[in-house]
């Protein structure tokens, strides 16, 4: 079963889709923003183009735990989401994967801030994904 990683931002959504064995993820895309509407048309191509069975969004949580101005931004986001597409949609904690992404980049492929911010997004929704398929995986 495919499912797709969603890391939502203000300025752009990072995407990311497993393989279809649901071991792997691998991230694809980064969308600039412009407009739910267009959000959402571009997130329906790909879950097409994959035959996504299930989405995974990134849930940006307070290191306390508690849900800040960014969380419920996510949680709108995943409303609206849920009226416009008929699939299962899961949160999933991403506290700390946009500094793991960048710590990656940096350490991994030596990349400047300026290419880092091309990927970044990308990057974070494979972490993301990749975390919920390896719990997935561990619970079954």
């Amino acid at each position: 079963m495919r499912t797709i990683g969603l890391d939502v931002g203000d300025k752009t959504i990072g995407i990311a889709v497993s393989d279809p064995s649901g071991l792997i993820a691998q991230g694809i895309k980064t969308i600039r923003r412009e407009s739910l509407d267009n959000d959402v048309f571009e997130i329906k191509k790909i879950i097409d183009a994959f035959k996504v069975e299930e989405i995974v969004v990134g849930f940006p949580k307070n290191m306390n735990g508690t849900i800040g101005a960014q969380g419920q931004k996510v949680i709108n986001f995943v409303e609206y989401l849920k009226e416009e597409i008929d699939l299962p949609i899961m949160l999933w904690d991403e506290r700390l994967t946009t500094v793991e992404a960048n710590r990656m980049l940096v350490e991994n492929a030596d990349m400047r801030r300026d290419k880092r911010k091309k990927v970044i997004d990308k990057l974070a929704a494979t972490i993301i994904l990749q975390g919920y398929l390896d719990y997935k995986r561990k619970s079954i």
